[in-house]
């Protein structure tokens, strides 16, 4: 027996506005409705992203009067598809903006929100740097969408090097984590394939990784490459770095039998952190 799913990510590049931003996915859209997928994921900020020096500053709105969000719901009607936004500006109450990934049922209607929680603060080099919190403002809950297709753990970018986050969505139901992602070229060159497979093989879940490809209108450039990984750590579709459709059908029934081989997530066991942390050679030390 198997549980197939008919899945796209639609690589898109940074674009500078919502025009431009639908201009760039709605064909990919198109060409993978026609393809036949049934759930369509897009990367972070596909609504838009510019960098202002260290920090992002994606086009915002209200989620009420968002146009690309509206846009992408006229599309899920009308083509009777599942769409997630891997994350779209949304104006804060705090004058920030949130990062917000949306999940759209095939009738257009919003199922569920995830706000990125872990914040791209960093610095690469002594002209690399990167701010999103000053900007931005994080979220703070784990998010599994519970659609009539799959459970769907929703992660964004950065929070990729945060492994137990995966774990506790794995944990609470998920079979399949999504990470869209605007990854750095440099950051993904040398991390990104390998901190996808991980986190896969980690949680026996797939994972599926949207990311954003080529320049970044400000400054800055994105790595593509959007993945599908299975559960057993094979990559199953690589999007390369050109724009365009990455799809793949996959068994969600393979969650379950790689969990049966390796059933990690069920064999935690608690231990304390606090007091004397022996360390090799006889020493410890006090936390």
């Amino acid at each position: 027996m198997t549980r197939p799913l008919d899945i796209a990510c639609l690589q898109t590049r940074p674009r500078p506005d919502f025009a431009a931003a639908l201009e760039e996915a709605l064909p990919l859209a198109g060409a993978a409705a026609d393809a036949g997928a049934q759930m369509l994921f897009l990367p972070e900020y596909c609504g838009g992203l510019v960098t202002d020096g260290a920090a992002v500053a994606p086009p915002s709105a209200p989620e009420d009067a968002h146009p690309f969000l509206a846009a992408m719901q006229d599309f899920a009607r009308a083509r009777g598809v599942w769409i997630n936004l891997g994350s779209i500006a949304v104006d804060a109450p705090d004058g920030r903006i949130l990062n917000r990934g949306i999940m759209l049922d095939a009738g257009g209607e919003i199922f569920g929100r995830y706000d990125k929680i872990n914040m791209f603060d960093i610095q690469l080099s002594e002209t690399e740097i990167y701010r999103e919190s000053a900007r931005v403002s994080p979220g703070d809950r784990l998010v599994v969408h519970d659609t009539p297709l799959a459970r769907i753990g929703h992660t964004i970018c950065y929070d990729l090097r945060f492994p137990g986050l995966f774990r506790r969505l794995a944990q609470a139901g998920a079979e399949v984590l999504i990470c869209p992602a605007a990854f750095t070229r440099k950051t993904g060159a040398a991390h990104w394939h390998v901190l996808n497979r991980a986190r896969a093989i980690e949680t026996t879940r797939f994972v599926v990784s949207t990311c954003a490809t080529g320049p970044v209108p400000g400054g800055g450039e994105t790595y593509g490459h959007s993945l599908i990984v299975g559960p057993w750590g094979e990559v199953l579709a690589d999007g390369g770095t050109a724009p365009g459709v990455v799809s793949a059908r996959i068994d969600l029934d393979a969650v379950a039998e790689a969990e049966a081989r390796i059933p990690s997530l069920r064999a935690d066991r608690h231990f304390g952190i606090a007091g004397q942390v022996t360390m090799a050679g006889g020493n410890s030390r006090a936390d």
